[in-house]
Formats: C-alpha cells, sequence, structure tokens
C-alpha cells in the first residue's frame, strides 16, 4: 500500500535545510541535523544512500560538507520517497491504486525546490508585524 517511514519526512527536512542555505560550499551533516532536530547518525544513514543515488555529494575533511549533485529543481520528493522507503504503493489495487496515482502525481511534481519555497511561504505567512 502506502508506506512511507521516518526516513522521508527526515530526508526532505534536511534536504529543504540545505537548499535553504544555496551555494555556500559543503555543509557539515551535523549542522543540518541541529538545525531540523535530526538524529545525526539516522540522517548519516540517509544522506549515504541519497549520496550512492547521485543525488547529493560529499566532502571530506576540515571543510568537509554535503551539498547537492543535481539542482534541487531536478530531484523530485517521489524520488526522495522511492530511493529510501521504496516503491510507493506497489501492491495497491482498485481504489487504493488510483489513491496511489494521486499520491504519486503530487509527489513526483513537487522537487526540493518547491518544498523550500514552501516552507519560506509557510515561514512567512506565520510572522507577525507590528
Amino acid at each position: 500500500m502506502i508506506s512511507i517511514t521516518t526516513k522521508s519526512p527526515y530526508a526532505l527536512k534536511a534536504l529543504a535545510e540545505l537548499g535553504r542555505m544555496g551555494d555556500a560550499g559543503p555543509v557539515p551533516i551535523g549542522e543540518l541535523a541541529r538545525r531540523r532536530d535530526i538524529p545525526v547518525q539516522f540522517l548519516e544513514q540517509l544522506f549515504a544512500v541519497l549520496r550512492r543515488a547521485g543525488l547529493l555529494k560529499s566532502q571530506r575533511g576540515v571543510k568537509g560538507g554535503y551539498g547537492f549533485a543535481r539542482a534541487p529543481e531536478t530531484i523530485t520528493v517521489l524520488e526522495v520517497v522511492e530511493l529510501l522507503d521504496g516503491p510507493l504503493g506497489r501492491d495497491a489495487e482498485g481504489i487504493f491504486a488510483a489513491a496511489v496515482g494521486a499520491a504519486r502525481d503530487v509527489l513526483a511534481g513537487t522537487t526540493i525546490k518547491d518544498v523550500v519555497e514552501r516552507e519560506a511561504q509557510e515561514a512567512g505567512a506565520n510572522m507577525y508585524h507590528i
């Protein structure tokens, strides 16, 4: 059916933070984890998968960290979900197959750049001006 574990939401939070930071160079994974309140070891596992898949690149050393190997506007949420949680709705049938199709369409049509922009809009909407 539709099975999304905590892996995908955590990865999306961290990828959005990485995208929000722009081209500031490699970002230490500890900093991403701290900013988004994600356990570092868990994020390391997720980013290792995304790096092997060619979404992220890493740099070792004192000035090391992670950056995007591909532009955030080319990485879809569906791609991240399926890398971390497997094919979405693999065994869905009937009405559930239709629901999975709708979910796949939304996730495939949303990029990491879109997630960053949505977070910025939501943060702006929650600001109070005096």
